[in-house]
């Protein structure tokens, strides 16, 4: 790409982002009702997502291979551990990532 195709590219990308910020408060504005449905979607999709993302984290385990994918499920155990026992998702990332990398490299 040359330079003038690369701002292009970051200008049209950051005004998208800048739109679609906007465009939430001009279909719901401070003053009405959040509709019920998006209200329902707002309790429901977090953990769906999070459902997702962890089928997606575990769908490529080699059982056959020599860790036998003990260090995603270990680390993946330490993970929900940390999260019920300190209630802190920064930590329990972090920590399940670090854990994860050691325990690939040993």
């Amino acid at each position: 790409m040359t330079l003038s195709q690369e701002v292009l590219t970051i200008v049209i990308v950051a005004a998208g982002t800048v739109f679609t910020r906007l465009l939430s408060f001009a279909v719901f504005p401070s003053g009405r009702k959040t509709p019920t449905f998006v209200r329902y979607l707002g309790t429901v999709l977090p953990p769906a997502v999070l459902g997702m993302l962890v089928i997606y984290c575990y769908k490529n385990i080699n059982l056959t291979s020599t860790s036998h994918g003990l260090p995603e499920l270990f680390a993946g155990l330490v993970v929900v551990i940390l999260q019920k026992w300190r209630k802190n998702m920064f930590l329990s990332i972090i920590v399940g990532t670090i854990l994860y990398m050691t325990l690939i490299r040993l």
